[in-house]
C-alpha cells in the first residue's frame, strides 16, 4: 500500500499546503533531500490550531495539533514532490510546542506528528531522527510548528 493509499485508509484528509508568509520556500529540495519550512497545525478550512499547552490547553490537545501540523507538512510534501509517495525516508522532524515554561512533555506533544509519520509511511521509513522542544511563543500564537528532512526520490 501507498503512502498516500494509507493516509487515506486511516481517515485523514490534507489541509490546503500553505502559502509562505515570509520571504521562504514551504520545501526546498537539494539532490534526494527536501527540506521543509517550519508547518503550522492548517485545519481543513484553512484555520489555525492555537494555545499555550499547560496554559490554555492540555497536552492531548497539544499531541492533535502535533498531528494536524504534520498534516500540513504532508499537504506541502504533496504539492513540492508531486505525491507523498515520493518520499524515501523521513530522516528529522523538529518540533517546536508552544507551552508554559512548567510544562515539560513536549516530546508526548510532537508525538502526534511522529506517530502520523510512521503511521502513513510504515516503521521503516516514517520514524527519524527528532528534537522537539518547549518555547515562549510561536507565528500567530499556533500551538506547534514542525520542519522536517526527508529522502526523497
Amino acid at each position: 500500500m501507498t503512502p498516500s493509499e494509507k493516509l487515506k485508509q486511516l481517515g485523514f484528509e490534507l489541509p490546503p499546503a500553505p502559502s509562505a508568509l515570509g520571504i521562504y520556500k514551504p520545501a526546498m529540495t537539494i539532490g534526494d533531500l527536501c527540506y521543509t519550512s517550519g508547518h503550522l497545525p492548517v485545519q481543513l478550512d484553512g484555520s489555525l490550531i492555537t494555545g499555550c499547552v499547560g496554559k490554555d490547553v492540555d497536552q492531548d490537545f497539544g499531541y492533535n495539533a502535533a498531528r494536524q501540523a504534520g498534516l500540513t507538512l504532508l499537504s506541502t510534501l504533496n504539492e513540492h514532490l508531486g505525491s507523498i509517495d515520493n518520499v524515501v525516508q523521513v530522516i528529522k522532524l523538529f518540533g517546536m510546542v508552544y507551552c508554559d515554561p512548567s510544562f515539560t512533555q513536549q516530546p508526548a506533544v510532537v508525538n502526534g506528528c511522529s506517530e502520523l509519520m510512521r503511521d502513513v509511511f510504515g516503521e521503516d521509513v516514517g520514524i527519524g531522527t527528532r528534537s522537539a522542544v518547549g518555547v515562549a511563543a510561536l507565528p500567530l500564537g499556533v500551538t506547534v510548528e514542525i520542519e522536517g528532512i526527508f529522502k526523497v526520490k
